[in-house]
């Protein structure tokens, strides 16, 4: 029997993790299919407080996990298929064994979704990206792409033009999902130039390891173009991972956590942390203050039931 599992190994897991084995917890960490989390598919990141030349996303997770390994904490590799929260203790199953828990902290994350080129994903960290605040300064006077069609794409259109030289806007339709407020901004920003009715066929150049331009597609017409771009944003969405909680945890209609104040989820002794419930910051220092939100929380609950 555990005191607390964590599901997912990300800077919200990690950090939970972190502060439940100082408290003397032993928690058991899932690492989850994407070990490490968002942080791993990234290469530098200069806004983490606390490191003046910036660090590796992968080391950073990594230095969080030996951190709470240091005071106790116990990873296991590979992911949770199935839960069942309807009793206490809590089950989780991972990959084909079940565990008990007293506690639960979800961190299991949101996934980017991707356009599902094949040359995207080789290029992940090397010119194509999923968040502009992480990587748009890598970009300075430089030409910059964005995908997508909703509010996001015009945030991070909007926000990479500090930095871009120009910012062409790919959207596949007429119309856009985005609210006027925030389609308004982006057709005033002189900056941004919109490609219409137009998909993205495939990116360059994995050879050279680094983005150095697209094939579009208007898809009207059907004519098929070349463009140079030094970086590539694909913003159209994450899909968070709740999918194994469908119909015991509370989440809005596109998965998100539903919270109930603080860290708590409508089951008492399940807590949230991170993307999974974050659908407006996510970022690595948010998703590790929710994590030590998390952790304190199942603490005093765990201290409440006299364990």
């Amino acid at each position: 029997m555990r005191n607390v599992v964590i599901i997912g190994s990300g800077c919200a897991g990690n950090t939970a993790a972190i502060y439940t084995a100082r408290a003397n917890l032993k928690p058991l960490v899932v690492s989850g299919h994407e070990a490490g989390g968002q942080l791993s598919l990234t290469t530098l990141v200069e806004n983490f407080p606390g490191f003046p030349e910036g660090i590796m996303g992968p080391e950073l997770v990594e230095n969080m996990k030996k951190q709470a390994q240091n005071f106790g904490a116990e990873y296991l590799h590979g992911a949770v298929i199935d839960t069942d929260l309807s009793t206490r203790p809590f089950r989780i199953n991972v990959e084909g064994e079940w565990i008990e828990t007293r506690t639960l902290i979800i961190a299991s994350g949101a996934s980017d979704r991707w356009l599902g080129l094949e040359n995207e994903h080789r290029l992940i960290g090397h010119g194509v990206s999923s968040c502009a605040t992480c990587d748009g300064f890598f970009y300075r006077g430089k030409k910059i792409m964005v995908v997508g069609g909703g509010d996001s794409a015009m945030e991070e259109a909007n926000f990479l033009t500090r930095f871009g030289s120009e910012v062409a806007l790919v959207h596949r339709r007429e119309e856009f999902r985005a609210s006027k407020i925030m389609l308004d901004r982006a057709r005033h920003n002189p900056k941004i130039k919109f490609v219409m009715n137009t998909v993205v066929e495939d990116v360059f150049d994995v050879s050279q390891k680094l983005v150095t331009g697209v094939r579009l597609r208007n898809v009207k017409t059907g004519e098929t173009w070349e463009q140079d771009v030094d970086g590539f944003f694909v913003a159209i969405g994450h899909i968070p991972n709740t999918k194994i909680f469908k119909g015991q945890i509370e989440t809005d209609p596109d998965g998100y956590i539903l919270s109930k104040g603080g860290a708590r989820t409508n089951i008492a002794g399940v807590f949230h942390a991170g993307d999974v419930q974050d659908r407006t910051y996510r970022q690595a220092i948010t998703a590790s203050g929710a994590g030590c939100m998390a952790a304190i929380e199942a603490e005093r609950y765990l201290e409440a039931e006299g364990h």
